[in-house]
């Protein structure tokens, strides 16, 4: 099997680890008899760079001319970088939100799991970690406040800024059905996270997340206010399998939830359209801190590339192989700096890419 991937590998970290994600995939295309094809995409500052842009209308052409996206990170230092400078729809996070509005990528995909081997920098209590946790958190991408309208203007002499927010029935409908689907092939329960009680957008969103659970009987579905749910991700994040949600609140629960895994270098993340195509990257940041130095965790990035074998592609027994060899990695005890502990070995960027790629037989 021939596919074509768009890569991305973006700004700080991100070309070490997309780097060691490419190792994995070929190592899958050669035990699996597949051949990966990469076209390299700018995005992000090494766009603005390169362009003046942060991503050029002909970059997003060659991505839809792809099979599926795999990015690295983007952006930088935002008190010391020039790119944060220019005006915000010029920064290197405005070409990720062009991106996904161009290929219509509403659904974000957010695994946060503990890994049994890593629940010693789990920040939760002793008798929480115990339990363990394998959640998805499914993120509406493409609407809500992020893409609303805002202003800053001048009213009696003082500045008032508005951002608003707004979801139409369809965006709602769509993002609940594959909220949904996914929950069937997990453990069949739905959180649905809103803030019903005060938000318009959020009794709408409650009811049309109630129409699309009518098609799907098995699911059982729950609704949650955000807060609560901001504080049931740390008292008992066991509860949860599928937790459905908007654009900000997403954001911020996904991030939250990343981190009590241990540490956010070790979860992937999708964006998908309506189709099989697909956007996968770590859930983690560009960190240009240890850029260039070969120590930053590339297991988010790689998981990713399972995940965008299984999604997009239709190779789930190559993204199980993948997934099997950083469980196996982990087990035996092989451990980049960010999430190292006593009695373990610590791996370069590059040799934790060799070590799983040599794991995938």
């Amino acid at each position: 099997m021939e596919k074509n991937i768009a890569v991305i590998k973006g700004d700080g970290i991100g070309p070490e680890i997309v780097n060691e994600a490419i190792k994995v995939l070929d190592k899958i295309g050669e035990v699996y008899g597949h051949t990966f094809h990469y076209t390299e995409v700018l995005m992000g500052g090494a766009s603005i760079d390169a362009c003046g842009d942060p991503l050029t209308d002909e970059a997003v052409e060659q991505c839809k001319k792809n099979d599926c996206v795999l990015l690295g990170s983007i952006g930088g230092d935002t008190t010391k970088s020039p790119w944060y400078k220019l005006p915000a729809d010029k920064r290197p996070e405005a070409g990720l939100l062009k991106l996904r509005k161009s290929l219509n990528l509403f659904a974000n995909l957010r695994p946060a799991l503990l890994y049994d081997e890593l629940k010693a920098a789990c920040p939760l209590k002793e008798e929480t970690m115990e339990k363990g946790f394998d959640m998805v958190i499914v993120r509406e991408l493409t609407g809500g406040l992020y893409f609303g309208e805002r202003s800053t203007v001048t009213e009696d002499g003082i500045l008032v800024a508005r951002d608003s927010l707004k979801y139409n029935e369809n965006e709602i409908r769509r993002i609940a059905i594959k909220g949904f689907e996914i929950a069937m092939k997990r453990r069949k329960k739905v959180t649905s996270v809103d803030k019903a009680n005060v938000l318009d957008s959020s009794r709408l969103w409650r009811k049309i997340v109630e129409e699309v659970a009518e098609d799907f009987p098995e699911v059982t579905l729950e609704h949650m206010l955000v807060d609560n749910c901001a504080m049931q991700l740390v008292k008992d994040p066991g509860q949860f399998d599928v937790i459905l949600t908007e654009n900000m609140f997403g954001d911020i629960l996904s991030d939250e939830a990343s981190m009590v895994t241990g540490s956010i270098g070790m979860l992937s993340s999708a964006s998908l359209n309506e189709t099989k195509f697909g956007l996968y990257e770590p859930s983690h940041g560009s960190a240009p801190d240890i850029a260039g130095k070969n120590i930053a965790n590339p297991l988010a990035t790689i998981a990713s590339a399972a995940m965008m074998l299984r999604f997009s592609l239709d190779l789930e027994k190559e993204a199980d192989s993948i997934e099997s060899a950083i469980k196996q990695a982990l087990k035996d005890g092989y451990r980049t700096i960010d999430i190292m502990s006593e009695g373990k070995r610590q791996l370069s960027t590059s040799q934790m890419g060799d070590i799983i790629a040599s794991y995938i037989k």
